[in-house]
């Protein structure tokens, strides 16, 4: 070493001893990468906890796996801020400006039910947002804004009847939560049972959250349908069932067919209560598979050997997935730029093949019927067997009747998406 070299680290040794100057000064490349934020948006108080909750503990294990194996964006972390919807629209509203005005996110990871995403859909399209939207839905609906990830009539509503139709019974009573979920849901059963010449023997609705349903099982009894296909969401679901068994309506006679009710959902509706009924989604926990296994595994080992996992909690966690991979393509986080790589985006799934419609932004799944069995699993009963392309405007209708139906609910209910509660 010469004298020159020899006092050139002399100084830079006392610079960095002094805090003159810093390794990360030196080398940029050495900075701290600032973290990419996202949003997880839902309920975790109120009626609807007891379903988004889980979907937000999926979501957080996939950012957390993709932190582990390094971050994106050559070493940068996922940074989620969470927001609680409360089971409300309007704190929905109010939490979707926050993330996307204040916190300054470029995804949002969110919302359950259509209520609640149909009030938010405005405010991203606004401010030119990002919204990946986990759970199966009436279809009805496109945004720019919006990924919509959970099942289309088609991969769920709709194959559904059919298969009730074949081998369950002709004549049906329909239960829903009063919000445009169910209100839409069972308007595209309707007129797929008439084209099938089925019959309906009833309609029944009560608000979200509410829990006095003697009137309504005693209609359902009174009209004796030979199935009972039923879009309740949220915990009202526990007062129904146990409704049903008092009043000696068991699945053996009268199956009800559920849309929104899962293995998440069993425990505390007492599984022992729902043996026999069904559930229609596009995931399973009983699926076979090694990518399912070690999905349920990691989740356990996470959250408790005694957890369970449902569609919304699979396609959840799908979307972190699937979002990364739409980041790296892009070579940013910037929204506007993900919005474009996101398209045609796909993952061998737990579930298998996921893929992302480029024209529809919905995603190709496969369509699964589950009979409950006493340890609150599912039986798997029929399988579509391959992934169907999504189709959100069923065709019993033009798109145009389909837009004066919607408009007509929310004037009904005063500028909302909901009934208003009595």
């Amino acid at each position: 070493m010469n004298f020159k070299t020899g006092t050139a680290l002399i100084f830079l040794a006392i610079a960095l001893s002094c805090g003159a100057l810093s390794w990360a000064g030196l080398f940029p490349s050495l900075r701290a990468q600032p973290p990419i934020r996202v949003g997880i948006l839902h309920s975790f108080t109120g009626t609807m906890a007891i379903s988004e909750v889980p979907v937000a503990e999926a979501e957080q294990m996939a950012i957390d796996e993709i932190n582990a194996a390094g971050g994106l964006l050559g070493g940068r972390k996922i940074e989620p801020v969470l927001a609680d919807g409360g089971s409300n629209n309007l704190v929905f509203a109010t939490a979707a400006k926050r993330l996307l005005m204040q916190e300054k996110v470029c995804a949002v990871f969110g919302c359950w039910t259509s209520a609640s995403r149909k009030t938010v859909r405005p405010i991203f399209e606004e401010h030119a947002g990002l919204l990946l939207y986990p759970v199966q839905y009436e279809g009805l609906e496109e945004s720019p804004n919006i990924i919509y990830l959970g099942a289309a009539p088609n991969q769920q509503i709709i194959p559904a009847v059919k298969w009730t139709f074949d081998n369950l019974g002709k004549r049906f009573y329909l239960v829903g939560s009063d919000y445009v979920f169910p209100r839409a849901a069972n308007a595209v059963i309707k007129d797929q049972i008439k084209a099938l010449g089925g019959e309906i023997v009833g309609e029944d609705y009560i608000p979200l959250g509410r829990s006095d349903m003697q009137d309504m099982v005693a209609r359902i009894k009174s009209a004796g349908p030979d199935v009972i296909l039923n879009t309740i969401n949220g915990d009202t679901n526990i007062a129904f069932f146990r409704e049903l068994r008092a009043a000696g309506i068991q699945s053996a006679k009268v199956p009800t067919v559920s849309f929104s009710i899962g293995e998440n959902e069993l425990p505390s509706l007492n599984a022992a209560n729902c043996v026999g009924d069904y559930a229609v989604w596009n995931y399973f926990q009983s699926l076979e598979g090694e990518k399912n296994k070690a999905f349920v595994s990691a989740f356990r080992a996470r959250y408790g050997a005694h957890r369970v996992v449902s569609d919304p909690m699979e396609v959840a966690y799908c979307a972190v997935k699937l979002w990364a991979q739409a980041v790296e393509e892009a070579g940013t986080e910037n929204t506007e730029a993900v919005q474009k790589t996101i398209l045609d985006q796909s993952m061998a799934a737990p579930e298998g093949v996921i893929l992302i419609d480029s024209e529809r932004r919905h995603a190709w799944r496969s369509v699964r019927i589950g009979r409950i069995v006493a340890n609150g699993q599912f039986n798997i009963v029929w399988d579509s067997r391959r992934p169907i392309r999504p189709q959100p405007f069923p065709l019993s209708r033009s798109r145009g009747d389909w837009a004066l139906f919607l408009d007509q609910l929310y004037t009904r209910w005063n500028g909302n998406w909901s009934a208003p509660a009595l």
